[in-house]
Parts: structure tokens; C-alpha cells; sequence
């Protein structure tokens, strides 16, 4: 840790996974005692996560996951915790060998957590050792979201986009960056755009896998799409049919999450299969896939990931930013205030439920690059972590060329 990390009383300890084995036992326990609901023949995914489905994924959770071993791969990370604005916040921090390094912040969102990064933080830190260009090294910063995991539970209320965006650049100041650049997707996105927004002396750039407010939220008319280019007339009437059929049918868990985290919260964090049918229901409906979510998630990174939430208790805390961004003043996540002048890139990933769309996004953001992907969904980083790895590298390269 360098210096800076321990000046002004801004202390930063070190941490490690060390989950209790009663914990483990606890869980396998709740497990052989599943109450299983009916269901109605035949509806596949219609009404939620399949009785078929979800029995055999628990199985295989309660007899072949091993969470040592995914205990033991997180903590290859250095990891750490600090206290910010009241909130308990921890993170990993990965210094790339290479001395000049740009920093970087990578954030994830619900129902997410670090493990969204596994596969892309060896890359981003070390690109020589996976058939890179040294110069495209970063030096990374995976921090957990207040209410998240090992960041949780908070303890006071406010903690929304711009409250966490206000709380990253102190974070980054103890480890000895000034400058910086961030990414996320999700409610990563959210905050990092909200950090390039009102950081823009702090933050070099901001790369996007998502891009809030950016959709075509209403039924575009003739004018409107008359003033566009065929390529956009069509991306545009593609982002309203995701966005219409998302809103009438996906968007329940959000609208209890935004009103009562608190009612939710008992039922899943008594209920590990609870916990587990409401997040991989997610992973199967945001996901690149035909039909199940290991079609484009790995299944042990997909249950690790339920893990964080389910041994940290925090399914409630975590929910409660959709109630503080319901309840913030002005909206701040979907429609900023002022608009953002720090060099932004978004990639655009075709699975994800949500697909932006430039002319919306140049209202509010200096876009100075923007990709199209052709295969890859909502979780990018476990999806398709080459495609963003490739386009995080190539955003900040063309932002060093450009001087």
C-alpha cells in the first residue's frame, strides 16, 4: 500500500475470504430441507425460474459446487476494506507489473458482485501474459458496492449512484491515484458515469457497458425516425421492442426492490433457494443464451456469485439502492442533470435487455467511442470477457494517442 493509503487517519486493512465452516453447513442444511412450490405444467419460463431447472441447479450447489475453491481463487486478489462516508467498503486491488499502469475502477451491479470481473482483471493488468500490448496495462480497483457483500449492510440511508460515484474518487485517492479511469455495467454504469460527471478532474475516461436513460423508452413516431439513418431507424425500433417487452414483463423484481427491499429481504435471506431462483432468474433472462443461463454463464461463477450475497446476508441492503435511486431527488441515475464532458465509450452488447442508442446518449455524454458487439448480453464481463477486455483497452489507447 503506498503511503498515501494510511495518511490523514484514511485507513485501509487488509482482508481475506474466510467464510466459517458452520456457515457451509448451514447452507447445505437449508438445502436438504427444501419446501418446493407447485407449478403449472408446461409454462417453461413464463412465470419464473422452472421447478425442473432450479431442482437440478441446487443439487448440483448442494453436492458438486465447491466454495473453497472459489474462496481460494478470489483470494488471489489483494483484497482490502476502508470506511468511507460511514460505509464499510471493500476491495481488490490489482497492480499491473507494468510501472505506468493506468488506473482503473471497475464497478458491477445487481445482481452482481466482483466475481462479474474473474475473468478480465488478469488481462486488463497484465496484457503481456495474455497476448496483449504492455502499454495497455491497468492497474485495477474492484471495489464492492455499499450494501453489497463484503461492503454490507450499510447502515444509514442515501446510498444511490451519486452518493457511491462521491465516495470512489476518496477510495482512489488512498491508494495513490489522482487520475483515473473507470467502467461498469449495470448499476456500474450508473456510477461510473455519475463518477466521470462530476469527477471530470479526476477521471481520465469512461468506458460503459450499459448506458441508463439511453434506450428508446417510448414508441418512436414517423418524425422521429425520419430524422435518423436507416442503420439507426432500425437500432432505434430494436431498442423499443427490448424496452417495451422488458417493461411490461421483466421489471417486477425492480418495482419491489424500489418499494420494499425490507419485506423482500426476510424471504431470501432465510431461503437460499429463494436467494438463488431470484438472481439466476436474471442470469437467464439478461443473458446471450437460447434458453438456460450456462449457455453463456459459467455455473460455478454464476453460483459464487450467489454465494457473496447469500453468506453476507446483504440480499436486503443490496436492494436498496433501487429504493434510494426511486426516492432520490430528480432521478439523478436515468437523466443527469448536467450533461457529462468526460470521454466516454459504451459498448453495446445485443443480449442485454436495455440497448442504447447514440443520438440519446450524445445528449448527456461525450461520446468519443462507440461499439456495436455482435454476440454477448448484460453480464459482459462473464459473457464475453475477451470482447470487453478489447474494447476497454481500445478506448483508453486512443484516449493516450490523443494526448
Amino acid at each position: 500500500m503506498t503511503s498515501s493509503a494510511a495518511a490523514g487517519g484514511s485507513s485501509v486493512h487488509p482482508f481475506r475470504i474466510d467464510i466459517p465452516q458452520r456457515d457451509l453447513d448451514d447452507l447445505h442444511d437449508r438445502l436438504d430441507r427444501v419446501r418446493w412450490p407447485d407449478e403449472l405444467p408446461g409454462v417453461g419460463w413464463a412465470y419464473g425460474v422452472p421447478s425442473g431447472y432450479l431442482r437440478e441447479l441446487v443439487r448440483y450447489w448442494r453436492h458438486e459446487y465447491d466454495w473453497r475453491a472459489a474462496e481460494a481463487r478470489l483470494n488471489e486478489w489483494p483484497q482490502f476494506t476502508t470506511e468511507i462516508d460511514g460505509a464499510r467498503v471493500h476491495f481488490a486491488h490489482i497492480r499491473s507489473p507494468e510501472p505506468d499502469a493506468t488506473p482503473l475502477v471497475i464497478t458491477h451491479g445487481w445482481p452482481g458482485s466482483i466475481v462479474e470481473f474473474l475473468d478480465v482483471v488478469g488481462p486488463l493488468t497484465d496484457p503481456a501474459a495474455h497476448g496483449g500490448d504492455p502499454a495497455d496495462a491497468f492497474h485495477v480497483v474492484v471495489p464492492s458496492i455499499p450494501g453489497f457483500a463484503f461492503s454490507g449492510p450499510t447502515t444509514d440511508t442515501g446510498w444511490e449512484a451519486r452518493r457511491i460515484a462521491d465516495a470512489w474518487p476518496e477510495l482512489m485517492t488512498r491508494l495513490g491515484y489522482e487520475r483515473f479511469g473507470a467502467q461498469g455495467g449495470d448499476w456500474g454504469s450508473a456510477i461510473s458515469r455519475e463518477l466521470g460527471r462530476v469527477h471530470p478532474d479526476r477521471v481520465v475516461g469512461v468506458h460503459l457497458n450499459l448506458l441508463p436513460g439511453a434506450q428508446a423508452s417510448h414508441e418512436p413516431t414517423e418524425e422521429e425516425l425520419a430524422a435518423l439513418s436507416p442503420a439507426e431507424r432500425e437500432r432505434t425500433l430494436l431498442s423499443w421492442r427490448k424496452w417495451d417487452r422488458w417493461f411490461l414483463d421483466g421489471t417486477g423484481y425492480f418495482h419491489l426492490q424500489s418499494t420494499r427491499p425490507q419485506t423482500l429481504s426476510y424471504a431470501l435471506t432465510d431461503s437460499p433457494v429463494g436467494q438463488l431462483a431470484w438472481i439466476v432468474e436474471k442470469f437467464q433472462e439478461w443473458t446471450d443464451s437460447e434458453e438456460l443461463p450456462e449457455e453463456a454463464v459459467d455455473r460455478d461463477l454464476m453460483l459464487t456469485n450467489v454465494m457473496l450475497y447469500w453468506l453476507t446476508g446483504t440480499a436486503g441492503s443490496s436492494a436498496r439502492i433501487y429504493y434510494e435511486r426511486g426516492h432520490a431527488a430528480g432521478d439523478r441515475v436515468a437523466a443527469p442533470r448536467e450533461p457529462s464532458t468526460a470521454p466516454t465509450a459504451v459498448a453495446s452488447f445485443p443480449g442485454d435487455p436495455q440497448i442504447p442508442l447514440r443520438h440519446k446518449a450524445e445528449r448527456t455524454e461525450n461520446i468519443v467511442r462507440w461499439t456495436e458487439l455482435d454476440r454477448g448480453g448484460h453480464f459482459a464481463a462473464m459473457e464475453e470477457p475477451d470482447l470487453l477486455v478489447d474494447d476497454v483497452r481500445a478506448f483508453f489507447r486512443q484516449l493516450r494517442e490523443k494526448g
